[in-house]
């Protein structure tokens, strides 16, 4: 009974289709990568169970191909292969290494779905003497509301960024107040609105009366980035406490930075300092005795420890830009296990803890004291390995097994 209802799933004709769908995606997908930019592909077609091609041609726009994405494919080879194995594989000791062969595809193909689905990236940017418990998302943004009315003790909410982006009313029942997104744009630029410029100021309260937001259309390209913004409204008690623009233009550290420089250069150091200082300072507002901050900044990721920058150092090979050495001194903190000890991270020498690992991935080619560490959360990095093993380990046997027969029957 059992072997009827899996022999659709052992054909061999299926294999050669889901192949042949895989060749299809792989193609859409790549033709995709020319107008969608790579995120938005890899994420719309190869993770993910279903998709929908169309072309960006004039006059062919109208068409739509859907194909199976990339996770309905993985896991049909996946089921199509174990299938096989239950309806015609015979274990003897002479098919050893095929099965363990086998064994390490599967596994491969589970870790690769493993960590499509649950690898997590982020980077964290520190400057020698900084410390920091958190990385933060380089392609998502989130809405926080910070509790600062304890000084010592703030409590954190957020919302992420897919959530504002559908605009309306925020609640949490532990705030005495909804947040209300007007408009929410996904990329946008900054200009500085000086005391004299005409007209009324795009929000009542913050960082409007000295800037101008301008709405520009999404980038897909590896080296820029989206900066979104969201226009807020705090309601308490059904009257309106102000509006607010809420933009990681004023709370993302890179970005304030290259602004810092920016308006330096424009404006002249002073001018610069007073305008950063401005777009900086923290949104606040009052209700029922409380005091809120709010931003729309980069996803966070905190953990139990920190990680604290000593020094950084960049070498290049002489007379070229080519790096030689970058690496980072830096001091890791854990109250809880009563850790503190100094590492180094530098190329090709990670630091796994805590099931993250940091890499030495960038730094800023203007602040010499400036690191930036990749932090990559992968529950199945282990299963590559794994996998590979496997199937070298069953080639090897099965050769063995062969080679040993055809000896002594050579004798």
């Amino acid at each position: 009974m059992l072997l009827r209802l899996l022999k659709p799933l052992t054909s061999l004709k299926l294999t050669v289709t889901l192949l042949a769908l895989g060749i299809a995606l792989v193609f859409f997908g790549t033709l995709a990568q020319t107008t969608d930019g790579l995120w938005v592909a890899q994420s719309r077609y190869f993770r993910s169970w279903f998709c929908t091609w169309s072309p960006h041609t004039p006059g062919w726009q109208g068409l739509i191909l859907p194909l199976p994405g990339g996770y309905l494919l993985g896991v049909s080879l996946l089921v199509n292969l174990i299938a096989a194995h239950i309806a015609r594989f015979k274990f003897t000791a002479r098919k050893s290494g095929i099965l363990l062969a086998h064994l390490g595809i599967i596994l491969l193909l589970v870790g690769q779905l493993i960590t499509d689905m649950l690898a997590v990236e982020s980077q964290m940017r520190l400057t020698e003497g900084q410390a920091k418990n958190y990385s933060e998302s380089t392609l998502y943004s989130e809405l926080a509301i910070l509790d600062v009315t304890d000084p010592k003790q703030h409590k954190v909410f957020t919302f992420p960024e897919a959530r504002v982006a559908k605009k309306g009313d925020l609640q949490i029942p532990e705030l005495p107040f909804t947040l209300r997104i007007t408009d929410y744009w996904e990329n946008s630029d900054i200009q500085p609105r000086g005391p004299r410029s005409g007209g009324t100021p795009q929000a009542s309260q913050g960082i409007a009366e000295r800037f101008t937001f301008t709405q520009e259309k999404p980038t897909r390209t590896m080296d820029a980035r989206n900066v979104p913004t969201a226009f807020v409204e705090v309601v308490a008690q059904g009257a309106s406490k102000g509006t607010w623009i809420l933009s990681p233009f004023a709370s993302d550290e890179s970005i304030l930075v290259s602004l810092s420089r920016s308006f330096a250069n424009q404006m002249g150091p002073e001018l610069g300092a007073k305008m950063f200082t401005s777009l900086s300072a923290p949104q606040r507002f009052e209700v029922g005795g409380r005091t809120f901050e709010v931003h729309l900044r980069a996803e966070r990721f905190y953990q139990t420890h920190s990680l604290q920058l000593l020094k950084f150092t960049h070498e290049k090979y002489i007379g070229t830009e080519t790096p030689k050495d970058f690496r980072s001194r830096l001091r890791l903190e854990n109250p809880e296990r009563h850790e503190s000890r100094e590492l180094d991270v530098y190329m090709n020498n990670p630091l796994r803890y805590a099931g993250l690992t940091y890499f030495q991935a960038s730094f800023d080619r203007i602040d010499p004291r400036v690191t930036i560490l990749q932090v990559v959360k992968n529950p199945g990095w282990l299963t590559p390995y794994f996998g590979c093993a496997l199937v070298g380990v069953g080639l090897i046997i099965q050769f063995m097994i062969h080679l040993v027969g055809f000896i002594k029957k050579q004798r």
